[in-house]
């Protein structure tokens, strides 16, 4: 297949809103954009004019929305030259830690459709003839996934798995399996972060991304699906 530009995930998620709540869902896009490490820690957001374009809201609602994130501690916005709305380095703890039990059912259903949307995108983006840039962009985000301490892992694995969907080349695909992994980062937020399962995850993550850039279509699968299995083994046995 011809290689094509990057689907990037940052487009993927900040695309219009519905009319109907447009305040709710632009602070959904951006609590995810955020979440997800599409915008990392003391990155800038896009200038008010661009998100409220892309998002397809008018300007105060952006302004409220961004407001919003603000008094919950996710984003400080700074004047001058230089100003904007700037990422916090130190984000809240997610409130999900505090709720209560996990239906079952909808568990299995999340960690269901993960698994088929990632191997899928493992798949095709071994399948797929990358560029030079679709390369680095993969090797760039496993190198910060690896480097990643505990506080901030969440957010660098997420960014990787978000890079794989998007150097496809399919935006849809690219948007889904960022809403998909929203809910299981929900799920995941509840259980505690072990370090000997980060250095599993992490060579997980080399084989996989390794596999993509050797154009191994059923190699980068099976590791997505053992390392997918892994993840999910770990929260039926804290959530179920």
């Amino acid at each position: 297949m011809e290689s094509t530009s990057v689907v990037s995930a940052n487009a993927a998620l900040f695309r219009p809103v519905r009319a109907g709540n447009a305040f709710e869902e632009t602070v959904e896009r951006l609590l995810q954009a955020i979440r997800l490490g599409v915008v990392g820690a003391g990155d800038r957001l896009p200038s008010e004019r661009e998100l409220a374009e892309r998002l397809g809201v008018s300007r105060v609602t952006l302004r409220e929305a961004i407001r919003a994130l603000a008094d919950a501690g996710y984003v400080e916005s700074r004047r001058g030259r230089y100003g904007g709305t700037f990422v916090n380095e130190n984000l809240p703890e997610p409130v999900e830690r505090a709720v209560g039990e996990v239906d079952a059912a909808g568990l299995e259903d999340a960690l269901c459709l993960r698994h088929v949307l990632e191997t899928g995108a493992a798949e095709a983006a071994a399948a797929r003839t990358l560029s030079p840039a679709d390369r680095q962009h993969l090797t760039g985000t496993l190198a910060e996934a690896s480097a990643a301490g505990l506080a901030d892992y969440r957010r660098k694995d997420s960014r990787l798995h978000l890079a794989i969907a998007e150097v496809t080349a399919s935006a849809s695909l690219t948007s889904t399996v960022a809403d998909a992994r929203t809910r299981v980062n929900q799920l995941l937020d509840r259980i505690p972060l072990l370090e000997p399962n980060l250095e599993h995850s992490n060579a997980q993550h080399e084989a996989i991304v390794d596999a993509i850039l050797a154009g191994d279509p059923v190699a980068a699968r099976q590791a997505m699906a053992e390392h997918i299995e892994g993840t999910a083994s770990l929260l039926r046995a804290f959530l179920s």
